[in-house]
């Protein structure tokens, strides 16, 4: 089996489906790109872990690394293997005390874990030929709608309502955002606070 190594391109409020979010895998070496429908608690568990957030309780991934780690579990690699009637099928490659084990996984979760675990996401030639695609995301007419939730993207003018507070303040605020589990808020502080020590 051809491997090809992926990494997460972007994360978006999915046109297609309401309440769901499109992840975009992007081939390491190559143009090509793959869309993969997730819902809203996997799509929050990724946002959370690219934009650095930290949770006031572990999430359920969080709690996956954990209990892991306590048995020497340690995931080595991501492998998305199947693709049937447009459903992504992934596999866990494990290892503990020297022994492989594969585990049966969501493409959501197994992506979700790859970051925890800071491990390698691949697909096989005969699946990203199938089902990639390349987009030119600098001509995308949707790149700057509000509804927007792309991964590492400039904030948005109305993010810099927090502009008025003092750094105390929103240090203050992005503790009191992420006790309450409002990531998406947060994220905005986090912004405002990276803006002014650029």
């Amino acid at each position: 089996m051809q491997k090809v190594r992926l990494y997460i391109l972007r994360l978006s409020v999915s046109q297609s489906q309401s309440g769901a979010y499109a992840l975009v895998l992007a081939e390491a070496d190559g143009d090509r790109r793959i869309p993969i429908i997730i819902g809203p608690v996997e799509a929050q568990s990724i946002a959370i872990h690219l934009e650095g957030l930290r949770p006031p309780r572990p999430l359920t991934h969080d709690l996956f690394l954990h209990l892991a780690s306590a048995f020497d579990i340690q995931i080595t690699e991501v492998v998305i293997y199947k693709l049937e009637e447009g459903i992504f099928y992934s596999e866990l490659v494990c290892m503990q005390n020297g022994k492989k084990i594969i585990i049966d996984s969501r493409t959501s979760d197994a992506i979700a874990l790859s970051l925890r675990f800071d491990c390698p996401i691949y697909t096989t030639e005969e699946i990203i030929q199938r089902a990639g695609i390349i987009i030119d995301f600098d001509s995308e007419h949707d790149q700057d709608q509000d509804d927007d939730k792309h991964i590492n993207k400039e904030p948005s003018p109305e993010k810099h309502e927090y502009e008025k507070y003092t750094s105390s303040d929103l240090n203050q605020m992005l503790d009191q955002a992420i006790n309450a589990e409002d990531y998406e808020r947060a994220s905005a502080i986090r912004d405002e606070i990276n803006r002014r020590l650029k």
